[in-house]
């Protein structure tokens, strides 16, 4: 049971968010909600306020962020891995490439051990990027504290080009669902449930939404159930995503890592400038809008990007092609560049 100073905290930290989240729904700012948590969660996390967001919930939240994906996937997606996956993958390539860059230069400046930078830089979900490194014997803080200022600086950056390249007067649909009623709603509760669940258990990579993504896509493509996600879902998942990042900042993680910072910072950006360039390259090469190019692109986790991508008029369908794709990529990839790094670190490690 909670004590009243944490209640209180926890009061205040729904209240500066709910603010902050009608400041910029205001201001027409797509995953408003998730952006008003995440920056009030920054700011208290940093405070020393101490509070946590239970892995459950965070794992709850990704389930329904992949019920979100499933109910945006269409035929028309598969069709976009058919035609354009050679391309695809070579953005892929080039994005994974450009994290390897940034971490081998941290590495030579020594403003990070070896494996530290290379799993700190490497463009894939965080959650899973943290796990990894510490499986592979690097400091999980450091990694952690890189993976989520990347998130943090993405989503902004995300954010702040998504609003200026939309036009306001053309809002997308809202990806709440189609109106099923009660039935879909349920439906959409198992598929998060079961899907998550079984992603989890079977040691999937981000597998609480990957589980909740592929089976709610065959069964809304195939016409097999219909998805439909309320508001109060959505918008609770997105707070409970945003938390669960921001709170990570603590006191003691960015003291720690206070002396990293100007380099992480650097690095965080460069990589963000690298794929933005890939980005501009892959207007010229397909016929898709550089807000697609851009989160497509977007060295940001697959959680926060498909929020942002779905809640604007961008080709949904294939900016998460190309983000799970360089999700699978990089899990596997990973390993073999942070030995790769770390042995090109000065003194071998």
């Amino acid at each position: 049971m909670p004590d009243a100073k944490t209640i209180r905290l926890w009061a205040a930290l729904l209240a500066a968010s709910g603010a902050l989240t009608y400041a910029l729904v205001l201001a027409r700012f797509p995953a408003a909600s998730l952006l008003g948590a995440m920056l009030c969660a920054i700011a208290f996390g940093a405070g020393g306020a101490g509070l946590t967001v239970h892995r459950v919930a965070f794992l709850a939240a990704q389930a329904v962020i992949g019920c979100l994906v499933a109910h945006a996937v269409t035929g028309e997606t598969a069709r976009t891995l058919l035609a354009d996956g050679p391309v695809m993958l070579l953005v892929v390539l080039l994005t994974v490439a450009a994290g390897a860059l940034v971490g081998l230069v941290l590495t030579r400046l020594r403003v990070l051990p070896g494996t530290t930078a290379a799993w700190g830089s490497s463009p894939g979900g965080a959650a899973a990027m943290v796990a990894m490194a510490e499986d592979y014997g690097s400091d999980p803080r450091l990694v952690a504290f890189m993976q989520y200022v990347r998130v943090v600086a993405v989503v902004l950056s995300a954010a702040l080009v998504t609003r200026f390249l939309t036009d306001a007067s053309a809002a997308p649909a809202s990806p709440a669902g189609e109106g099923g009623g009660a039935g879909s709603v349920l439906v959409t509760l198992a598929v998060a449930l079961f899907g998550g669940l079984a992603g989890h258990r079977l040691r999937i990579p981000a597998g609480a939404q990957i589980g909740p993504m592929v089976i709610g896509s065959i069964l809304h493509v195939s016409g097999l159930a219909r998805m439909d996600l309320p508001d109060v879902l959505l918008e609770g998942s997105y707070a409970l995503i945003g938390w669960y990042i921001g709170l990570r900042f603590t006191r003691e993680t960015v003291r720690e890592t206070l002396h990293a910072l100007p380099g992480i910072l650097a690095a965080t950006f460069g990589v963000i400038v690298l794929c933005g360039f890939w980005a501009l390259a892959l207007t010229r090469i397909l016929p898709i809008d550089p807000l697609t190019a851009f989160l497509a692109t977007s060295p940001g986790g697959l959680d926060s990007v498909a929020i942002i991508a779905v809640g604007s008029t961008a080709d949904v369908s294939f900016v998460l092609a190309v983000q799970t794709l360089r999700l699978f990529v990089v899990l596997i990839t990973g390993p073999i560049l942070a030995r790769w790094i770390a042995r090109a670190a000065p003194g071998g490690r």
